[in-house]
C-alpha cells in the first residue's frame, strides 16, 4: 500500500497521508518511554512515502521518505546495521550510509545518532 492518499495535495498535511500518524505517535511515545527510563534509543521510523518531516520533529532519528520516494525494503536494515556496528562513542550522520542506500537521501535521512556497538573496556 502506497503512503500518500491518491489525489492529496501538499506534503505538509498529515492527512494526505496512509499511517504516518501512526508512526509518528509511536515516535513520540517511544521518545516519552526514553525520557522516563533514561535509555538511549535509537528510533527509525517511517516507511514508503511517509511524513519525513513530521517523523524527525516527533523525534525519530532516521525516516523515509525524504523525496516521497518507494524506499528499498533492505535500506532501513542497512541503517540499523551501522548503528549497532558503530563504536558508542562516534556518531553516524546519514552522509555516512546514504552511498550503502540505494536512493540515497531521497529515501532515507535523519539527524544522526551515536554509535550502539560496546568496546570491551565498557
Amino acid at each position: 500500500m502506497i503512503g500518500m492518499i491518491k489525489n492529496g495535495t501538499g506534503y505538509d498535511d498529515i492527512y494526505n497521508y496512509r499511517n504516518s500518524k501512526y508512526f509518528i505517535n509511536t515516535v513520540k511515545e517511544a521518545k516519552n518511554w526514553v525520557s522516563r527510563s533514561g535509555k538511549d534509543l535509537v528510533i527509525f521510523a517511517g516507511a514508503c512515502q511517509s511524513y519525513y518531516e513530521a517523523l524527525v520533529s516527533a523525534g525519530a532519528n532516521f525516516a523515509s521518505s525524504p523525496a516521497r520516494v518507494l524506499i528499498d525494503f533492505v535500506d532501513p536494515l542497512v541503517v540499523a546495521e551501522k548503528i549497532a556496528t558503530t563504536e558508542n562513542y562516534k556518531y553516524v550522520t546519514i552522509n555516512d550510509i546514504a552511498n550503502d542506500l540505494r536512493d540515497g537521501t531521497k529515501g532515507i535521512s535523519g539527524i544522526g545518532a551515536r554509535g550502539k556497538k560496546l568496546l570491551l573496556n565498557d
